[in-house]
C-alpha cells in the first residue's frame, strides 16, 4: 500500500472523529470535520445504510491506523507482534503504538503532528538518551529520555509547538521539561490514560477472521 499523499482533512470527515492531523488547526473553527461533518465526496451527505459487521470492524481499523499515521504494512505487522506477546492482545498492541518514538515527539508537544513527528525525527532533530536517532519506528522504553537535538533547539516550529503545548494537559505517563526540551517515558499508559475514541477489540476481530 502506497503513502497518503491527499488532503489529510477528508480523512477525518471519512471517519467521522478527529483524528489531529493537522496540527493546531484541529483545535480550532477552521476544523474541516467541525465545518463539514459528513464523509466527503459527492455521496458524503447521502443517508449511510445500515453497515456490515465487516464494514465496522475495518472502519475501527483504519480509524486506529490513521491516528497513529502507518501504512497497512506496518500496522499489520505491529499486530501480528502484540498477538505472539503474553497479555492482552489489545493493550500490548496499543502499547507498541505508543512507544514509537514519532508518536512519543508528539505526545510530549515537540510537534503538533504525528506526521511533523516523524519528519523531526527523520530529519535527526531527535535524541534518546543522548544519542540521535533518526528512526521514527524507534522503540522507546520505560526510562529512556528523549530530547531535542542541542543544534535543533532554537527551530522556530519547536518553540512554537512546545508553546502552544503548554496550555493543553499532558499525559502521565510522560514528563516533559519544556526549558530543557526533553522528556522522559516513564512508563507504558493504561487503557484508561488513552482518550481513543477507538475499540481496539474490533480491529483485532477485523484481523482474527
Amino acid at each position: 500500500m502506497g503513502k497518503y499523499r491527499g488532503p489529510v482533512c477528508r480523512l477525518c470527515r471519512r471517519e467521522g472523529i478527529k483524528l489531529y492531523l493537522k496540527g493546531e488547526r484541529c483545535y480550532g473553527p477552521k476544523c474541516a470535520l467541525e465545518r463539514r461533518p459528513y464523509p466527503p465526496g459527492q455521496h458524503g451527505q447521502k443517508r449511510a445504510r445500515r453497515p456490515s459487521d465487516y464494514a465496522v470492524r475495518l472502519r475501527e481499523k483504519q480509524r486506529l491506523r490513521r491516528i497513529y499515521g502507518l501504512n497497512e504494512k506496518q500496522f499489520r505487522n505491529l499486530f501480528e507482534e502484540a498477538a505472539k506477546k503474553k497479555g492482552v492482545t489489545g493493550t500490548v498492541f496499543l502499547h507498541l503504538l505508543e512507544s514509537r518514538l514519532d508518536n512519543v515527539v508528539y505526545r510530549l508537544g515537540i510537534a503538533s503532528s504525528r506526521r511533523q513527528a516523524r519528519q523531526l525525527v527523520r530529519h535527526g532533530h531527535i535524541t534518546v538518551n543522548g544519542r540521535r536517532v533518526d528512526v521514527p519506528s524507534y522503540r522507546v522504553k520505560p526510562g529512556d529520555v528523549v530530547a531535542v537535538h542541542e543544534k535543533s533547539k532554537n527551530l522556530g516550529a519547536i518553540q512554537a509547538n512546545v508553546e502552544l503545548a503548554k496550555g493543553r494537559k499532558g499525559v502521565p505517563w510522560l514528563e516533559f521539561d519544556a526549558e530543557k526540551l526533553e522528556g522522559k517515558f516513564l512508563r507504558y499508559p493504561d487503557r484508561e490514560d488513552l482518550a481513543l475514541p477507538v475499540n481496539e477489540q474490533l480491529v483485532i476481530e477485523f484481523y482474527s477472521r
